[in-house]
């Protein structure tokens, strides 16, 4: 086939959300999309403090440069890159953000600061203006992810570092107002430049940077398009060297552009309850559910198994041996222990301390983890499935299967779950009545003339 045709999958995407506007989209599709943004300030905020991001902040502060785009919690302002690849690194900081399943990717940590800080950089933009810039944000990376699959994942690359580009591109692009040969060359010039290896979860910082070159790379793109700086016109569907060729190995293009503009990828995408990567929440949920129905404690489990599917395990079931936050939060053996020991894996379960409790060590011992042969023959749209048996000292099983974890569009938070999490993570950061405002401008997005007095709300001023 020929990657070049003008009905490309590169350019059938980029067209659309090159054109996309507003009044195209749909209000249940907004709404959706307020909690995504809302989540997304709350991972950025929550990020900002960690020592990671910090580094990456100092770094950029080192090398000065023009002050145009603000980085979240802190009262200063850096380049334009600079502030997207901090801010973006903080919102994947602590396995918080937005999860869309198919595509393996975290939109709102890379999509909210591309949109906030770029209209900082062009001057200002509307809340429609930067509604309408993330949900084309969100339409390209979760179509060009899902199309790529967990092929990518077992070949051991991060989506969020090589899918997350394109969300950035496509976001900066809509909120730069560039036409679809524009766009069609910002995403060739981002997806050119995606990386990041999956090995980073076992204990490197370099996991979370993933995210912010990600969206750095996605908004020089688009500074370079809009220059005329040309990138590859084919990059999705390219048969040598192309991004689905290269990555996953398959060419599957109707995952990109069947029923763009009908079907909705933004609303397709679920909120986090635990502090950890999506893979293993099923189990975690499943656990849960058997802990509270029978009251057990720690000491009352002589055995924990869990099934999972062959994505779940060879991503997250590798020996736990306390190498870092990081991968504590990547691995099912520990997350199981959180709720074994506390009913929940959230911040608090994941600090230095905590990720090297002896107690939580031992108990570690008495958990399996195993490819489930029924999970598996069920295909990719349930690798998030779970089945957990838990054996008692007193010689008691308990089973629970969780087919879509908490949080899915299929089991999904609520409205009230979303903003309650936000307030767990922002109150003592930003203050209640300062997070409330927050909150309130969030939701009111769409009404807003201007997004800079929310952009400077959520910089620590």
């Amino acid at each position: 086939m020929s990657g070049k045709a003008t009905n490309s999958a590169s350019r059938l995407i980029s067209d659309f959300t090159s054109n996309l506007t507003y009044d195209r989209i749909p209000a249940r599709v907004v709404d959706h999309l307020k909690l995504s943004i809302l989540d997304g300030i709350a991972c950025c905020l929550v990020g900002a403090g960690l020592p990671w991001t910090k580094k990456v902040a100092d770094m950029i502060a080192g090398e000065g440069g023009v002050p145009a785009a603000t980085v979240f919690g802190a009262k200063r302002s850096v380049p334009l890159t600079g502030a997207v690849l901090i801010n973006a690194t903080a919102g994947h900081a602590f396995e918080l953000d937005d999860i869309h399943r198919d595509a393996i990717l975290h939109p709102n940590s890379i999509a909210v600061p591309a949109a906030l800080n770029t209209a900082e950089y062009i001057g200002g933009a509307t809340g429609k203006d930067v509604i309408q810039a993330i949900v084309a944000g969100y339409e390209a990376g979760n179509r060009i992810g899902s199309a790529a699959g967990t092929d990518l994942l077992l070949r051991g690359f991060h989506p969020q570092g090589v899918i997350g580009p394109f969300v950035a591109a496509a976001t900066a692009s809509n909120i730069m107002k560039l036409d679809a040969e524009q766009t069609l060359n910002a995403m060739g010039i981002a997806g050119s430049l995606g990386a990041g290896l999956m090995a980073a979860q076992e204990g490197a910082m370099v996991k979370r940077l993933h995210s912010g070159n990600a969206a750095e790379a996605g908004v020089r793109g688009a500074l370079l398009a809009s220059n005329g700086f040309t990138g590859i016109s084919d990059v999705v569907e390219a048969e040598y060297g192309g991004f689905l060729a290269a990555f996953s190995g398959k060419i599957e293009l109707g995952r990109v552009t069947d029923k763009l503009g009908e079907v909705w990828e933004t609303e397709a995408t679920g909120f986090k309850p635990h502090a950890t990567v999506t893979s293993i929440h099923a189990a975690l949920d499943a656990l849960s559910k058997i802990r509270t129905d029978n009251d057990l404690r720690p000491e009352d489990v002589s055995e924990i198994h869990a099934g999972v599917s062959r994505p779940t395990f060879v991503h997250c079931a590798w020996p736990y041996e306390a190498q870092s936050i990081t991968a504590a939060q990547m691995n099912i053996y520990y997350g199981l222990a959180m709720i074994a020991f506390y009913g929940k894996a959230f911040t608090e379960q994941f600090t230095d301390d905590a990720i090297k409790d002896p107690a939580v060590l031992k108990f570690i011992d008495k958990i399996t983890a195993r490819v489930d042969p029924e999970i598996e023959e069920k295909g990719p749209a349930f690798r998030h499935m779970a089945k957990v048996s838990v054996t008692t000292t007193d010689g008691r099983t308990f089973e629970e299967t969780v087919i879509n974890r908490k949080g899915s569009p299929d089991n999904p938070l609520t409205g009230d779950e979303v903003e309650a999490k936000y307030f767990a993570l922002v109150s003592n950061l930003l203050g209640d009545e300062k997070a409330k405002q927050v909150r309130d401008m969030v939701f009111k997005l769409d009404q807003a003339d201007e997004v800079e007095t929310l952009t400077y709300a959520i910089s620590g001023h």
